[in-house]
């Protein structure tokens, strides 16, 4: 265990893993407004949608709409999500500057995810790693359910490390390790942010928490103690996987940006508009979102209307 860095960064992932499990389906339009939202509160890295079939997933099925709909935002990082070849090759033919490949820690949770075993997956990834690396992208792979799997059970921690290995030597940016059903506890995510560590040193490491089993916050925590400086949260906690039974909401960006600040951690990212975005979701889907801090008064209390910060922010 370490202490907490000073400065951490926070990737947005509302518009894709936010929106892909919601049954509203929103426009266009206002997937654009999610995403200059984020950035107007001081996001500098979003993951914005995925290429993924959209019979599987219809709230993704216009991805290159909403990105085409944001390039022209200034400084910051744009990424899309990929299970495949086929998904990469779209990203590659778009603007966003990073994609983020999944292989799902357990045969039975990837394979219906996927349509692909682990072994063919990092195969793949062979491909796939070279091809992004030719176009200049990012490539972030992201270990998915990392933590436990709603098919299999518990996931050794062997496993994580070989696949977090292969890909490292196979080639890649950063790892993420992802809790898709919100069954890990300080504990689990220390044992393995520690394992990881040590098998790819010098490795950025990400985590990619959900809250369903309150102890997102707790774990994004205990993350950061133990190597990561990289956080992923979704405005208001909306979200989860479409292809895991009850992985409900990510932690909160409001909730998180909360924390951290208490916690003296930096992030660039103004709490009250990220509360005013939790707000305008909350309003667009007819229903009050997870996210704890757009339901609570501001602590300490603070004087400026959030509407003018938004008006400030130029996102009203």
């Amino acid at each position: 265990m370490t202490g907490r860095p000073k400065m951490i960064e926070i990737v947005e992932v509302g518009p894709r893993d936010g929106l892909q499990n919601e049954k509203h389906v929103f426009s266009t339009q206002a997937k654009i407004e999610l995403v200059r939202r984020a950035f107007a509160s001081g996001v500098r890295r979003i993951e914005i949608t995925s290429f993924v079939n959209p019979a599987r997933v219809p709230q993704m099925a216009d991805a290159e709409a909403v990105i085409a709909g944001v390039e022209d935002l200034p400084g910051v990082r744009l990424s899309a999500l990929a299970l495949n070849d086929r998904g990469a090759d779209r990203a590659i033919a778009t603007s966003v500057q990073e994609v983020t490949f999944v292989v799902v820690a357990s045969e039975t949770f990837n394979v219906r995810n996927q349509g692909a075993t682990v072994r063919e997956t990092l195969n793949m990834w062979k491909t796939v790693s070279r091809r992004l690396a030719d176009a200049g992208k990012f490539r972030s792979l992201v270990i998915g359910a990392a933590f436990g799997c709603p098919f299999e059970g518990e996931v050794p921690v062997e496993k994580v490390v070989e696949i977090a290995k292969e890909a490292s030597d196979i080639g890649v940016e950063e790892i993420a390790l992802a809790d898709t059903i919100g069954v890990a506890v300080p504990r689990d995510i220390e044992i393995r942010f520690r394992a990881v560590a040590e098998a790819v040193p010098g490795m950025p490491l990400r985590a990619h928490l959900h809250n369903t089993r309150n102890t997102g916050y707790a774990n994004a925590d205990a993350a950061l103690r133990s190597g990561a400086t990289v956080l992923d949260s979704s405005a208001g906690g909306i979200g989860g996987c479409p292809f895991a039974p009850q992985a409900t909401g990510n932690i909160a960006t409001e909730d998180l940006i909360y924390m951290l600040q208490r916690s003296r951690v930096e992030t660039g990212v103004n709490h009250a508009l990220t509360i005013d975005t939790a707000r305008w979701l909350e309003a667009g889907m007819n229903r009050r979102v997870p996210a704890q801090s757009a339901h609570v008064s501001t602590f300490p209390p603070d004087d400026t209307p959030r509407s003018r910060l938004s008006q400030q922010a130029g996102i009203v």
